[in-house]
């Protein structure tokens, strides 16, 4: 019986995991609905954008203003491809106004995944566009004799860089152009798949079944141990 109740107590768990990654699958699939409508939303300067940057974020948006190429930062460490390299993070300063916007304006080739020759990269616009994305909710970190290169991105980490405010969200500059050893290699939209919970709750169901099948087997050969208990312990041959 303890057997029993044990697999009866690991189906309703297995169960419980697989209805919790439904669940998952389906605040995903909300998710990606809701990305993908501000991604097609049409083009706002960066100004006009909800204070809020949760509500700003994936909102397609247009810069446009100086770069400060001199105070521009590297974001070290990040693959394209298969090869190291860095992001680079170009303050643009708006016409106006005294706080700047961020702007990473893709990747470059760094073999050490840190050092870059930045005066090579200079764009010639001064309208940039692209999507709006909040900074990551963790500790910034730059590294220790390089403080403008940045080993883990936060918006603390960046105002401390930049002698001026920032706004609280940055801008992923997006681009036609083709990728080329001259070019800097614009980032795309983040994927929008739905994840593994599909094929997680298919398993917990699976393991919930097996839980049940296998107490299913067990009270049957229980039953026909009980049975085959009785029939030796009755008296051969049967009383008339």
């Amino acid at each position: 019986m303890v057997f029993l109740l044990l697999a009866f107590v690991a189906a309703a768990i297995f169960v419980r995991l697989g209805i919790w990654q439904l669940h998952r699958l389906h605040e995903r699939r909300e998710r990606n609905a809701l990305v993908m409508s501000r991604l097609d939303s049409t083009v706002v300067d960066v100004t006009a954008l909800p204070r809020d940057s949760a509500l700003a974020r994936f909102r397609r948006v247009r810069v446009a203003g100086v770069p400060d190429y001199g105070h521009e930062l590297i974001y070290a460490a990040r693959g394209y491809n298969g090869s190291p390299g860095v992001e680079l993070l170009t303050p643009v300063r708006m016409p106006g106004r005294d706080t700047a916007v961020i702007v990473d304006r893709g990747w470059v080739y760094s073999p050490d995944g840190a050092t870059v020759d930045l005066s090579r990269w200079h764009d010639r616009d001064s309208v940039f566009s692209g999507f709006v994305e909040e900074y990551p909710s963790v500790e910034g970190r730059t590294y220790s004799t390089r403080p403008h290169v940045i080993a883990r991105l936060s918006y603390a980490v960046v105002a401390r860089a930049l002698p001026y405010p920032i706004l609280p969200i940055y801008v992923i500059m997006l681009s036609d152009s083709t990728v080329a050893p001259t070019r800097v290699a614009r980032l795309s939209v983040p994927p929008l798949d739905e994840g593994p919970h599909l094929s997680y709750a298919i398993q917990w169901f699976a393991f919930a079944v097996v839980a049940l099948v296998g107490a299913g087997i067990a009270v049957r050969q229980w039953w026909r141990d009980e049975r085959s208990s009785l029939n030796a312990d009755a008296p051969w041959p049967p009383n008339r």
